[in-house]
């Protein structure tokens, strides 16, 4: 197991000072040079880890203001944690030492209403391979439209709340994690990771809003196991976007 090399604070700072020069238009594009590359040629040493969707407007390199070396970033359609990502974010824990694991998901997401569409009474036809990823999915869906609906067991499209959905699958993810991985679970009982979770809002253009903000400092983690994962939990509640949390 590889120790991390930053406190998951330190982690998070790094993080927030990036997202804060992105929206100020103010980026510094940094550990890009021929001289960063040569020093990576041997091994990768990031601080944070990124489970994302493959949406070309949302890349976690540029929204924080990162570079080469710097982020360990793995995505697929709607964020899912599968055997395949898990496994990733294991091996960014265990062999490459990240204090933190980012949970980036954006509003309107294609995946979602998807997901969304499979969980009609008449949905489109996907390809197997796809149908299988959505299926992740439309869980979250069919709490939303239980919670919110009695109409039928169908989902009717134009009655559901895509980024509701999106939220609650956000939160499938988290608990995903913890729960397929004692690994991740033993590191965030043990204060030595932070998974956040970053929703980024629909703006209906290429502006995105500030994923991280500003707010205050969490105190040092102390006590058992137990007593930290519960402060690390309370300590990034404060620290969220909005309708976000953190473990």
């Amino acid at each position: 197991m590889t120790t991390p090399r930053v406190t998951v604070q330190q982690a998070w700072d790094a993080l927030a000072e990036g997202n804060e020069r992105f929206m100020a238009g103010e980026p510094r594009h940094p550990q890009q040079n021929a001289a960063r590359r040569s020093e990576l040629t041997g091994a990768q040493a990031p601080n944070a880890a990124f489970l994302g969707r493959s949406d070309s407007r949302v890349a976690a390199e540029i929204l924080f203001d990162c570079g080469l070396g710097d982020l360990f970033v793995v995505r697929n359609i709607g964020q899912i944690a599968n055997e395949n990502t898990v496994a990733t974010m294991e091996f960014a824990v265990a062999e490459l030492g990240v204090a933190v694991i980012v949970v980036l998901a954006h509003g309107s997401c294609g995946a979602v209403k998807a997901a969304i569409d499979q969980t009609t009474a008449n949905p489109s036809e996907v390809t197997p391979a796809i149908r299988k990823e959505l299926e992740e999915i439309r869980p979250a869906v069919q709490q939303e439209w239980f919670a919110t609906q009695q109409v039928s067991p169908y989902v009717e499209p134009t009655l559901i709340d895509v980024d509701a959905v999106g939220r609650r699958h956000l939160d499938e993810t988290v608990n995903a994690l913890m729960r397929q991985s004692t690994v991740i679970s033993d590191a965030v009982a043990e204060g030595r990771l932070g998974i956040i979770e970053s929703p980024v809002p629909a703006r209906g253009g290429p502006g995105l809003p500030d994923l991280l903000g500003r707010a205050a400092r969490h105190r040092p983690l102390t006590g058992t196991a137990s007593d930290r994962h519960r402060q690390l939990s309370r300590a990034f509640s404060r620290r969220v976007a909005p309708r976000g949390r953190r473990w």
